[in-house]
């Protein structure tokens, strides 16, 4: 898919910010629609298909993480969170109802360029980073199964729902299992960052898995990194 083929939603009530991210986006050859609220941007979401959302947390109607969960119980869509305040718990919660990543205002727009062809990237490659050597269906881990290949994951018979982030991470885990990975080596294989600036991605992003698939899957090595043990 190139870039004028992809349509991007932005979501955000401040006009002068909306602005200026939309006219980026179409410089990069994407095609943009913006919402200003949250029922609007449920609204356009669901007329607009796009390929990947661009959302603020603090909007008028209800709140962006009532937008992410609305949105993705309807279409699974790639989301891009944005947020003024820098807060563990806020980019928590906002993986944990479906959000790939995450921005924190101020931002440049250089980085939000970026971090949005890293999700597109992760998208479009289906199976590439997941499907280990011998992987030619389901790996069942105790009562979590991982459908490599159909990008499905269900535990105790009851299909979760990952984010592609997400499921690249479980599975970069899951084809190194007993190997503890640092976080750069997550990022570099997961993110594809080649820089090690982004660590509290990757801590956020293991525990929004951790919230959805249970506690003791992934184990924390503190001050090396995480592991997805081998007897686990």
């Amino acid at each position: 898919m190139t870039a004028n083929e992809t349509r991007i939603l932005i979501v955000e009530d401040e006009p002068t910010i909306a602005r200026a991210v939309a006219d980026r986006l179409v410089a990069e050859g994407f095609g943009v629609d913006v919402a200003g609220d949250g029922p609007t941007a449920v609204e356009r979401a669901r007329a607009y298909e796009p390929h990947l959302i661009v959302l603020d947390v603090m909007l008028p109607g209800f709140d962006g993480l009532e937008v992410c969960r609305r949105v993705q119980s309807e279409r699974p869509v790639p989301i891009l969170m944005l947020t003024a305040r820098d807060d563990e718990t806020d980019l928590i919660v906002g993986l944990g109802v479906g959000a790939d990543d995450y921005v924190t205002k101020p931002f440049s727009m250089r980085e939000l360029v970026a971090r949005i062809r890293a999700v597109l990237r992760r998208v479009e490659r289906p199976g590439t980073a997941a499907v280990a050597d011998d992987a030619a269906g389901a790996v069942c881990i105790g009562s979590l199964e991982v459908d490599q290949r159909a990008r499905r994951v269900r535990l105790d018979g009851r299909e979760v729902h990952l984010t592609p982030t997400e499921f690249d991470l479980l599975a970069c885990l899951l084809r190194n299992r007993g190997a503890v990975l640092t976080r750069a080596v997550l990022l570099e294989q997961v993110w594809n960052w080649a820089d090690a600036s982004g660590t509290r991605v990757v801590d956020s992003h293991v525990k929004a898995l951790r919230r959805k698939l249970g506690q003791g899957l992934i184990r924390t090595v503190h001050g090396v990194g995480y592991s997805l043990d081998a007897a686990s």
